[in-house]
């Protein structure tokens, strides 16, 4: 009696093993199946509206969500840094667009400003430091070098003259530097957001600085789009190369005027629907308001 009891006790705890090592090996397989789902979805993000998901699109990573197509009338050479990707105009020697994503947790960093404008050699065309000296211009960055605090290596690309244009002090210190600190507080609201800015090089350019003759733009472009807002939004902005009379405000336009303006078509990979809608827009008071989360 006592060596059944024994024997049933034996059989027993051997079910119980193989039970804990089958449900062990669905669990593990569960596990790897979740991975593989969620390494395939990480390819692109998505927004999730919170209560609602009629405005919610998937983002593609990487430069396709940067990507511009740019105007067929201008020479335009591509150039991928750390934290930019930019057409570069070999013939005016300054970009025609530059284009980056900015994260909430990009607006910080302990990367210190690097300060040292220099030539990239390895692209055709890019000016010299010297085109500069004495021309009355200030060498105005394209992306900011306080929007890449979170690299050192992005921090140093952006004072390659690739992302340099000459700008009048009143505008580089004046609006232009206003809307680039608005970016931050716009990127820390909506987690991240998409800018693309850049020379309107369509205008009739007068004035040229340098041994490289480099191209003095009349106006400045930017537009922002905020792909994981709901619903999705953007705004353009046209800057007179001076002082901007009435700010912000003043030069806020849709991206549709902007693209009218530059031929560049901009955040193309958006569905149609949305596209329409959102480059149609332009809302100054309601961005202008927009605070970042505490």
């Amino acid at each position: 009696m006592n060596r059944r009891k024994k024997k049933n006790g034996r059989r027993s705890a051997q079910s119980l093993v193989v039970m804990i090592v089958i449900l062990g090996a669905m669990w593990f397989a569960s596990a790897i199946r979740a991975r593989d789902e969620a390494n395939a979805a990480g390819e692109s993000r998505t927004t999730e509206p919170t209560g609602q998901t009629d405005n919610t699109i998937a983002v593609p990573g990487g430069e396709q969500m940067l990507a511009v197509v740019t105007n067929p009338n201008l020479r335009g050479v591509d150039v991928e840094y750390a934290g930019m990707i930019m057409s570069f105009n070999p013939s005016m020697h300054v970009p025609n667009w530059v284009s980056w994503e900015l994260t909430e947790s990009e607006t910080t960093g302990h990367a210190k400003r690097f300060n040292k404008f220099m030539a990239d050699e390895s692209v055709e065309g890019c000016a010299e430091t010297w085109d500069y000296n004495y021309s009355g211009y200030d060498r105005g960055h394209m992306a900011p070098a306080g929007d890449m605090k979170w690299s050192d290596e992005a921090m140093r690309q952006t004072f390659f003259l690739t992302n340099i244009c000459p700008q009048m002090k009143s505008l580089n210190t004046g609006a232009w530097k206003r809307l680039e600190e608005k970016c931050r507080q716009w990127a820390k609201a909506d987690s991240a957001i998409l800018i693309v800015c850049g020379p309107v090089l369509t205008d009739t350019l007068k004035e040229y600085i340098g041994d490289s003759r480099v191209a003095v733009p009349e106006r400045f472009f930017k537009v922002v789009l905020a792909p994981y807002a709901n619903p999705v939004r953007g705004i353009g902005f046209i800057m007179d190369n001076g002082r901007v009379e009435g700010g912000m405000q003043s030069a806020a336009v849709s991206i549709d005027e902007v693209e009218r303006v530059t031929g560049h078509d901009f955040f193309a990979w958006l569905p149609d629907e949305i596209e329409t809608k959102v480059e149609a827009e332009c809302d100054f008071p309601f961005w202008s308001n927009i605070k970042a989360k505490r």
